[in-house]
């Protein structure tokens, strides 16, 4: 393993706020509030499922022992449930744009492919 491979995961971690920013500054070209909500929002969302899996898979490889899968599947479903319930209240009270929302929820897509594709080329 590299040093670059060893730096992976904060490249990625700063890619997606870069990468957040750049699709709310884009947003603000619609001068429409529920659309730059909706990207924010669903940027933010994405980003912070991102590095809660990211937390429960460290514990799990770190100490299998202590952190079992059994715990790290009822983490999935509690975070699959937050997230689940986070999306509905911002759609249904939040007032956010849906397709606002699912560009935000896009943020770690992008990023990863952007990565996949430095990598390969």
């Amino acid at each position: 393993m590299t040093q670059k491979d060893d730096q992976l995961l904060a490249v990625i971690a700063r890619r997606n706020w870069i990468i957040l920013i750049v699709l709310v500054l884009l947003s603000l070209l619609w001068q429409s509030p529920p659309i730059t909500y909706g990207v924010l929002a669903g940027g933010v969302l994405v980003i912070i499922n991102y590095r809660w899996l990211g937390r429960s898979l460290l514990r799990v490889i770190d100490d299998p022992q202590l952190h079992s899968a059994k715990g790290f599947k009822r983490n999935y479903f509690f975070r699959l449930v937050f997230i689940a319930c986070a999306i509905y209240l911002l759609l249904v009270r939040g007032g956010v744009h849906p397709l606002a929302l699912i560009v935000g929820l896009s943020v770690v897509v992008l990023n990863l492919m952007i990565t996949t594709l430095k990598r390969l080329y």
